[in-house]
């Protein structure tokens, strides 16, 4: 489940601007994803970090990484626990583009 969650991730990341109106398709030159397991809470974080040599940012390939990644782990989970939540998809960190470095606090 988790290593057809990552090629997932790594898809949805490369398939964002034809998922997502008014994002322009860019040439990624990294994506990177890491699964951290949350044992105690019976849960997973999902890490997606892309790069690109471009001057723009790469954050909604990355934000739609983890969305896509998520949402296949909770396909193929489903049948053993309806009950899953995908919560707190957030922005880590930024480098690049008009906005420059955002660290989230």
């Amino acid at each position: 489940v988790l290593q057809t969650a990552v090629v997932a991730a790594i898809m949805g990341a490369k398939k964002t601007s034809e998922l997502i109106p008014m994002t322009h398709p860019l040439t990624i030159t990294s994506i990177k994803t890491d699964i951290e397991e949350l044992a105690s809470e019976c849960a997973f974080k999902l890490f997606v970090t892309v790069k690109i040599t471009g001057k723009t940012g790469v954050e909604m390939e990355a934000l739609t990484g983890v969305s896509v990644g998520l949402l296949t782990i909770y396909d193929m989970l489903k049948a053993i626990d309806k009950s899953m939540q995908i919560t707190d998809v957030v922005l880590q960190r930024k480098e690049g583009g008009k906005s420059g470095v955002y660290i989230r606090g």
